[in-house]
């Protein structure tokens, strides 16, 4: 699905179903060099049983057409943006690593803007600071491929992930790299590895934001990430009006190493307005 936004189009993966007013929606945003597909799992079972889901391209990458957001601050804009196009009341955010910082900004935006609108966050594999080495950050332009590989080793505490996420003897690792490759060759113009990767570190707004949101939030952590290690969203979670915390073992890439743990974790949190 493709959608108008800011000026230009903005794809949405459905799950492979219209999208349906009378439904609650979720709208998923994916981190760093990837793409709606980390969703996969979680955003076909919701699609299936009575949501609208909208797993987003961020701009500028993949079949989304724009320029790469440059600050959290402005995908918050782009997430906005979105429901307004859609017309949509209200919405679960659901984002995982740079894409949380992007969900909770609009949620503390649109706390202030359109109480309610916003019904749950969750944030997946998420960090405050979000801090990201200056070598590595260096790396993402003078040697992207190697900063792939540096960011895989950290990203991932298993080989192999449970046949229900891309399918029997699916090597992580290699997918892994194979997105993220795909999505930084994307775009022509801008390096989004470097974008996004500077875009997390230098976010400062998070402990601002925090105590705006009002709604139901959860916290979805690896106990084996070592790139935003669980101890480093204690500051977020003490901030947070009401918080649930949910702790899978698994590290970076939850959605894949952990699938069913992180659908699990969304069923339960999100049944309210099922």
């Amino acid at each position: 699905m493709k959608i108008s936004v800011q000026g230009h189009e903005l794809y949405a993966y459905t799950g492979g179903k219209e999208f349906n007013p009378a439904q609650p929606t979720a709208v998923f945003i994916h981190g760093v060099l990837n793409d709606h597909s980390v969703w996969i799992l979680q955003t076909r079972y919701m699609a299936h049983h009575g949501w609208n889901v909208l797993a987003i391209d961020l701009p500028g990458h993949c079949k989304s057409e724009g320029t790469p957001p440059q600050s959290v601050e402005q995908a918050a804009d782009t997430v906005i943006a979105l429901l307004n196009a859609l017309k949509i009341e209200k919405a679960a955010l659901i984002g995982h690593s740079f894409g949380s910082l992007i969900a909770l900004e609009a949620t503390a935006r649109e706390a202030a803007a359109h109480p309610g609108r916003v019904s749950q966050l969750v944030m997946v594999g998420t960090a405050y600071p979000m801090a990201v080495s200056p070598a590595l950050l260096d790396l993402s332009v003078s040697a992207p491929f190697k900063a792939i590989d540096m960011v895989n080793s950290f990203s991932h505490s298993t080989l192999a992930p449970p046949p229900s996420a891309l399918g029997p003897g699916t090597w992580l690792y290699g997918g892994s790299k194979a997105l993220m490759r795909r999505v930084l060759a994307s775009n022509t113009q801008v390096n989004v590895f470097h974008t996004g990767f500077k875009a997390c570190d230098s976010y400062s707004g998070a402990e601002a934001a925090m105590p705006k949101v009002t709604c139901p939030t959860l916290f979805v952590l690896g106990n084996a990430d070592q790139m935003t290690p669980p101890k480093a969203a204690q500051s977020l979670i003490d901030l947070c009006q009401k918080s649930k915390v949910v702790k899978l073992p698994a590290g970076h890439s939850l959605m894949t190493e952990a699938p069913e743990g992180v659908l699990q974790a969304l069923k339960d949190f999100l049944k309210p307005l099922a």
